[in-house]
């Protein structure tokens, strides 16, 4: 049995970042890339950084009031994984899915890339008013 020694505030944490890029290493998905979004009068933005991604290699969607992004990061070279010391740059694919807060007219989004991050302006819908109908009443025969 291996003694191992023990440092109450920094290896739990070590050992549990070790084991999140190894589960980012192995796992199918790539990784998932964070997102901003909000609300302006008339749109709903969506931000995303994406340094060093193609913008060629990205997908956006939007449907039923949902918006996702995917695609690919790629690396022109890659070290022997056996020489870092820190990997935290991804590649590979990514995904992402966010519901919008608010109804959006897909058709008429616009997304741009300007240094590494990506933004995305969506027009709300304009909201549907309620309609007022006359209810009109008509002689009715009575019982009787």
């Amino acid at each position: 049995m291996k003694l191992v020694r023990w440092t109450p505030f920094f290896e739990p944490f070590e050992e549990m970042e070790r084991a999140m890029e190894e589960w980012q290493k192995t796992s199918s998905q790539g990784f998932v890339p964070a997102v901003d979004v909000y609300e302006t009068k008339t749109h709903v933005v969506v931000t995303s950084p994406l340094a060093g991604v193609d913008p060629k290699d990205v997908d956006v969607l939007i449907e039923n009031d949902v918006l996702t992004i995917r695609g690919e990061a790629r690396r022109e070279s890659e070290v022997d994984e056996k020489s870092y010391y820190r990997k935290e740059v991804h590649s590979g694919s990514f995904f992402r899915s966010v519901a919008l807060p608010a109804h959006v007219v897909a058709d008429a989004a616009k997304a741009e890339s300007h240094e590494g991050m990506l933004t995305i302006t969506i027009p709300k819908a304009p909201e549907s008013k309620a309609k007022s109908v006359k209810v009109t009443v008509s002689p009715g025969k009575s019982k009787g």
